[in-house]
């Protein structure tokens, strides 16, 4: 598995229109939105395809969603998972790829997000 930095990250979710996603990960307003933006955050970072941000924020409710640091190595929502799962595209990986394409390959996600 390479090591890749969070800059390497960034651009792989940028190529891939995940970006988005990202952002409204990392200001916490996907947690304030209808529940199905929440449930789709929470898929991709349960895949990888996104990070949870440096510190945490706070849901619709007031309840605190951690940051990436607060959890276990490894585990969705950190920056290893990330790095797994970008791996698995940049070597080619089907399912990953797969993934990237039917979730954000829609021009109506990327218009909506």
């Amino acid at each position: 598995m390479k090591h890749l930095t969070f800059l390497q990250i960034t651009k792989l979710q940028k190529a891939y229109g995940v970006s988005g996603m990202q952002e409204s990960i990392n200001t916490g307003q996907c947690w304030k939105m209808e529940g199905s933006t929440g449930r789709f955050a929470m898929s991709c970072l349960e895949t990888g395809a996104c990070m949870l941000p440096l510190q945490p924020k706070y849901d619709y409710y007031g309840n605190r969603v951690p940051s990436r640091n607060d959890l276990k190595q490894g585990t969705k929502g950190t920056f290893l998972n990330s790095v797994r799962f970008w791996n698995q595209v940049l070597d080619g990986e089907m399912d990953a790829i797969e993934w990237l394409e039917e979730t954000f390959g829609s021009v109506e996600f990327q218009q909506r997000y």
